[in-house]
């Protein structure tokens, strides 16, 4: 087993659904097969001409998950899937540029004058060390760790604090205590802090946001821990939301159960009919889990 970087497109040209499979030619079948049972993450390029029109390309890393196996693609010749675990997909709390301040995360695509090895960055899937891939974890899941608790109060009859041990970030992303604070974090900075169905922003004295996270297809149903798997939803729309109340359809209008909703709900929701999206459209919820939605929670 061993780590690598999946290079894929949130909205891609191949079969990806980076939540559930990665789609990949022959040409990296021996380095996929290498993954099986660990981690990888994934990369999302820079578009090509055609696609910058409409949106360039964010050339970082974006998100984590575990390899579950490698399977041949019936349809397309030399082509083969390999299947995530959506259990251990995370999206990154902030997305990690392949370069910062002159510094690569990966020593790979450094050439020895400090330029970019354009052969190795070409490579769709990249093999990396763990302390690399440590590090861009490290990087993309900051906001989260920032919030560790301190450290305790010295033992009695020692001078300094016991230096703390540092787990690999991979074996923290698996406990569901840090899976639902980071995708908290992801779900609401993707939206502002604002209900997608109803418009409200609001703010605690604290300062904490009001609007909580909701996945679509609930983690109960296999469902990840994806932003596109995820809506901002004040409490009362999330209550009717995961009681299928409310659904979305594929064109994002907002669908209301006939004869379960009173009349002062349905006023709350944006008047336009529409949920609020995100500004990045590679955060947008795919329609693969509005449709589980749909089929499986709504009560039509």
């Amino acid at each position: 087993m061993t780590k690598a970087v999946f290079t894929s497109k949130v909205t891609p040209s191949y079969k990806d659904l980076p939540e559930e499979r990665y789609h990949f030619p022959r040409t990296y079948l021996n380095y996929v097969q290498q993954t099986v049972g660990d981690y990888i993450v994934y990369y999302e390029p820079r578009r090509s001409s055609a696609e910058l029109s409409s949106r360039g390309g964010r050339q970082s890393y974006f998100g984590v998950a575990r390899v579950n196996s490698v399977i041949e693609d019936v349809e397309l010749a030399d082509h083969y899937f390999a299947i995530i675990d959506s259990a251990t997909y995370l999206d990154f709390d902030t997305v990690v540029p392949f370069q910062e301040q002159g510094k690569y995360y990966e020593s790979a695509l450094e050439k020895d004058d400090g330029g970019t090895n354009k052969g190795a960055f070409g490579r769709a899937v990249r093999l990396i060390p763990d302390n690399e891939f440590d590090r861009i974890l490290r990087a993309g899941f900051a906001p989260i760790l920032s919030e560790a608790p301190p450290l305790e109060a010295p033992l009695p009859g020692y001078c300094e604090p016991p230096t703390p041990f540092i787990r690999p970030v991979v074996e923290m992303v698996v406990s569901r205590p840090f899976r639902e604070r980071s995708f908290m974090h992801s779900v609401r900075a993707a939206y502002s802090n604002r209900c997608a169905i109803t418009g409200l922003r609001l703010i605690n004295g604290g300062g904490r946001p009001e609007v909580q996270a909701a996945h679509i297809q609930p983690v109960a149903s296999n469902g990840p821990d994806s932003v596109r798997n995820g809506l901002a939803l004040s409490g009362t729309v999330h209550w009717m939301f995961d009681r299928g109340l409310i659904s979305i359809g594929d064109d994002y209008k907002i669908l209301v159960s006939k004869n379960h909703v009173p009349e002062d709900a349905v006023r709350l929701l944006n008047q336009s009919g529409l949920i609020n999206l995100p500004k990045d459209q590679t955060l947008y919820p795919n329609p693969h889990y509005l449709k589980f939605h749909r089929d499986v929670v709504f009560k039509k």
